[in-house]
């Protein structure tokens, strides 16, 4: 799959509709540019905290690596 293909994913109306409102607020021209960043910096933090070798050690003892 190519970086710039998308898919869909479901939400609630309810969801949807609270991230339509922050993202007018904070300047992003559609939910799904909203959502993709948010998306985006929550993946960047979770694979900064796998880097760490203790947590990287961990997760192959416990059999996930």
């Amino acid at each position: 799959m190519s970086v710039t293909e998308m898919v869909s994913i479901h939400i609630s109306r309810l969801l949807h509709d609270r991230l339509e409102k922050r993202a007018q607020e904070t300047g992003f021209s559609s939910v799904e540019e909203y959502v993709n960043f948010v998306l985006d910096e929550v993946v960047k933090k979770s694979d900064e905290k796998f880097d760490d070798p203790k947590v990287k050690e961990r997760l192959h003892r416990l059999g996930y690596l």
